[in-house]
């Protein structure tokens, strides 16, 4: 069995790891020839303000008093410059989105995971084209495209990373910092003959990375006084910037200002209809840069030049245009080489909508009109090439991806089938009327395998596959091998069902499908989660329950309406209510006070169990003093107490170590379990959220009540006082008994709580979800990886409480944990299937991100249950002794 995980262990990891291949593949290719438009430039320099996480409605919303937050900007707006909204992809952080800008292209997600301050792919950018570029700013984003440019002319300046401090007490130093080291440098510049020379070339590039709206926004939210003022902040600095370089330069009408955001986009209107809005996607602005100083399009570029932003002659126009459709024309050439290379000619199928003769065609055509001057038509035709090179560079991009989705498919449907097949033979007695006798696989079964599988290495090996192809086309034999091998359970499983009442059996499938589209949909739509629970809430009264036990029963319908409450919250955009924190804090208090008062009517209470459970009274009240603490310290601006930094780390540290001191009998040890993860919970929670695992235990604890009433029902056992009950590694074999029917129901009722705890206060599905203000009682200065893991254990203390009441579940019903887990692997990996077919990659870039994330979630749950497994089991059969012997506990 052993094996039989690890096994099943590095499978999940390889259909994990397939979606990388098939959906997050780097979209770079190289080899392109360098491309600029041919006649003078209308700007010898460019200024690129980027606004980290300023919002569109923010930016051009007037006050209530009518007056505009950013009055400098409002009047370039309506009098000088062009206005619109830049149109982002997912997803919707830093470094994609200054990859768009400056570089003109929408980095894979994989991007993402390999770090921020490194380019995990070189490519190409407007700081490479550009003849000197100086950049000030943040040293998250500063370095990725120094690092990326050729030659020593891209110079940062950056400020240090604790500056970026969520819980500073003014965050618009960051912008100031820029602001003040840009005037410093145009002040140096005047006595430095070196520099002065450098600044007075053409075709440069000055960057300034503003990050405080940003930090603000993440620190007091998009709507808070702190976020508006940080914008007039803004506007202030760029409107003396702006008149620094006029005062620099002599006026010359040579420098070109663009200001944009890396993120955030609405569709409001901020009476602003009388001045004419060009929208563009975030890439465009990349091409547009580059065509107002006259270097080449960065190679890599996917945008689209928005020539309604450029105040130059059409001419000039229509041969910008030209050159960014050559630009992108040049990158399918490469793209389609590439791929015809790696392919056998018959197995090789061109993009049909742009061939060689129509490319030429289209050019020779925009050239003629050029000539004629008829440069409207020029633009146009070029869009029109230009919209079929990126078609068609989409098309060579996923080229295999039918090839590899029907393999992992195929792997799929045939690990689902063999487990499947596992727990039939092993776990269940659907197959005992089979023979004694045992027949061995024929060798004929195995030859054909093996030559499959050296057949299908042939083909891989000709055309030059990477070596992760080669996984996903083979794993499939072996595993289709051991389904087959099981011929004869297959043949004695159709003979039992063919036995099976067929309205019964009918009836069962429904349910099943049912209960698995639920959990599907549930993740587009929180509110199915509501309707599942609802539906929970009547269970007893649809069977025998509710007249065995009608306290339980009724404790299981009100705790299954009150969890459905929860997934109707709000997710984004929800602001701290601290007194729910503080509500949660005083309910665990009471009922540590129950439990400390039950323990002390009892003649033989022992001591250590009372000393565990006033640390864990300690944990509670620390925290709630630290929430509070925290939040008032950040309405103050006085940043993250040191004090409160250390005792939030200490509870942390703690919650792992203090159950383990608590005796292992059922009740006592998920109660300790409960009582030291919910401190941690509540210093993560910022409102409503903080009630969620307290709701959430509640249910599973009447949950083991219910399943035990269910199992005495069917006569199998008799029932046991969760006090008498103790879990233990050593648990003797014999007592296991085989599966039935209603062991379905008790895993699709895990893997439904299971869900129910990942999407109940929140759906990470969509990393705009994530709420900074969560973490801040641990650390404000900006850290992804730290602040990614602290959220990320949020997240999981629902799935340990869920996991540990599933252990109890196994123990109180007799019933082998490995079997009622691999029915839970089975519904997970059907769940996974169901999602593999959902992935999207047309329609809306959030559509198309959220599909994806969806099967990454679904592939990591299933993953992270073996691992959740093992904690669970740590945290309930492992026991530390404060002192002495071991304990006894006497009930």
């Amino acid at each position: 069995m052993l094996l039989f995980f690890i096994l099943g262990l590095l499978v999940h990891l390889v259909f994990f790891a397939s979606i990388f291949d098939i959906y997050f593949t780097s979209p770079l290719v190289h080899g392109m020839t360098p491309q600029f438009t041919p006649l003078p430039p209308p700007a010898r320099r460019l200024v690129l303000f980027v606004a980290d996480g300023l919002r569109a409605d923010a930016l051009y919303k007037l006050d209530e008093d009518g007056s505009s937050r950013a009055p400098f900007l409002r009047n370039i707006i309506m009098h000088e410059g062009s206005w619109g909204v830049s149109h982002t992809h997912v997803p919707t952080e830093s470094r994609p989105g200054h990859v768009a800008l400056i570089a003109g292209f929408y980095e894979d997600v994989s991007a993402v995971a390999k770090g921020w301050k490194e380019n995990p792919v070189e490519f190409d950018s407007l700081f490479n084209e550009s003849k000197y570029t100086w950049s000030w700013g943040s040293p998250d984003i500063l370095p990725m495209f120094a690092k990326g440019a050729s030659g020593d002319h891209v110079y940062t300046h950056s400020y240090g990373a604790e500056r970026e401090d969520f819980g500073a007490h003014d965050a618009t130093k960051l912008d100031t910092w820029v602001f003040d080291n840009v005037k410093d440098f145009f002040h140096a510049a005047r006595n430095n003959q070196s520099l002065f020379s450098k600044i007075n070339e053409e075709k440069i590039v000055f960057f300034l990375h503003l990050l405080g709206i940003d930090t603000n926004g993440h620190a007091h939210r998009p709507y808070s006084r702190e976020y508006k003022d940080n914008i007039k902040k803004v506007d202030d600095g760029v409107k003396e910037i702006v008149s620094i370089f006029k005062s620099f330069y002599g006026n010359d009408g040579k420098t070109s200002f663009i200001l944009t955001s890396d993120h955030g986009m609405t569709d409001w209107e901020w009476k602003l209809e009388n001045w004419k809005r060009l929208d563009v996607n975030q890439a465009d602005i990349a091409p547009l840069m580059a065509s107002l100083i006259g270097v080449p399009f960065p190679l890599n570029s996917v945008g689209i030049l928005p020539v309604d932003y450029l105040n130059n002659t059409d001419l000039f126009k229509a041969e910008s245009m030209l050159t960014n459709a050559v630009q992108i024309l040049e990158q399918f050439k490469v793209k389609m080489t590439q791929k015809k290379e790696v392919t056998l000619s018959f197995l090789f199928t061109p993009f049909k909508l742009l061939s060689d003769s129509k490319q030429l065609n289209i050019l020779r055509k925009a050239r003629s009109y050029i000539k004629q001057r008829k440069y409207d038509e020029v633009v146009s035709l070029c869009k029109e090439l230009i919209n079929l090179a990126l078609k068609g560079l989409s098309y060579y991009h996923t080229y295999d991806r039918f090839f590899l989705g029907i393999n992992v498919v195929t792997g799929f449907v045939g690990w689902t089938s063999y487990v499947s097949l596992l727990i039939i033979k092993s776990h269940s007695n659907l197959t005992r009327c089979v023979s004694k006798e045992v027949k061995k696989p024929s060798w004929f079964l195995l030859c054909s395998f093996i030559v499959t599988g050296v057949l299908v290495a042939f083909f891989l090996l000709i055309q030059a596959c990477p070596w992760t192809y080669y996984i996903y086309s083979l794993l499939p034999v072996p595993i289709w091998y051991a389904v087959l091998r099981e011929f004869q359970v297959i043949q004695d499983l159709v003979a039992s069902l063919l036995t099976f009442p067929l309205r019964h059996f009918v009836g069962c499938l429904l349910v099943f499908t049912l209960g698995i589209e639920v959990l599907v949909l549930s993740f587009f739509y929180r509110y199915m989660l509501t309707a599942g629970l609802i539906a929970f809430a009547g269970w007893p009264f649809f069977t025998r329950l509710w007249t065995r036990a009608k306290v339980t029963s009724l404790g299981w319908t009100l705790f299954s309406l009150l969890l459905a409450v929860f997934p109707l919250m709000p997710v984004v955009g929800r602001k701290p209510d601290i007194t729910l924190v503080m509500g949660a804090g005083f309910l665990i208090l009471l009922l540590s006070l129950f439990v400390i008062t039950s323990l002390l009517r009892k003649d033989n209470f022992l001591k250590e169990e009372l000393v565990v459970y006033l640390l864990q009274m300690l944990s509670t009240v620390l925290s709630m003093l630290v929430v509070n603490s925290t939040h008032d310290s950040l309405l103050r601006k006085q940043g993250l107490p040191l004090l409160n930094q250390t005792v939030s780390w200490a509870v942390l540290a703690s919650s792992l170590v203090v159950p383990l001191l608590s005796p292992t009998a059922v009740f006592q040890r998920l109660l300790s379990i409960l009582l030291s993860l919910m401190p941690t919970y509540l210093l993560l929670s910022t409102g409503y959220e903080a009630l969620f695992p307290l709701v959430l235990s509640c249910l599973m604890f009447v949950w083991i009540h219910m399943e035990q009433e269910t199992l005495q029902q069917t006569g199998v056992a008799c029932r046991q006082k969760l006090t008498s009950i103790k879990f233990s590694y050593n648990t003797d074999i014999t007592q296991f008994r085989q599966l039935y029917l209603d062991d379905v129901r008790r895993a699709f009722f895990f893997v439904f709580f299971l869900v129910t705890a990942f999407f109940g206060t929140g759906n990470i599905a969509s990393i705009n979800s994530f709420d900074l203000a969560s973490v801040y009682c641990f650390l404000t200065v900006f850290s992804p990886f730290m602040m990614g893991a602290l959220m990320m254990w949020k997240i999981l203390i629902p799935f340990v409480l869920v996991m540990c009441a599933f252990e109890a579940v196994q123990l109180t019903t007799q019933l082998s944990s490995k079997s009622l887990f691999l029915i839970v692997l089975v519904i997970s990996d059907i769940m996974a299937l169901h999602f593999f077919f959902l992935v999207k990659d047309y329609g809306s870039w959030l559509d198309i991100g959220t599909s994806i994330s969806h099967y990454v979630i679904v592939m990591s749950m299933t993953i992270f249950l073996v691992f959740l497994n093992g904690l669970a089991q740590l945290l309930t059969t492992k026991e530390l002794r404060l002192c002495g012997k071991p304990k006894s506990h006497l009930i």
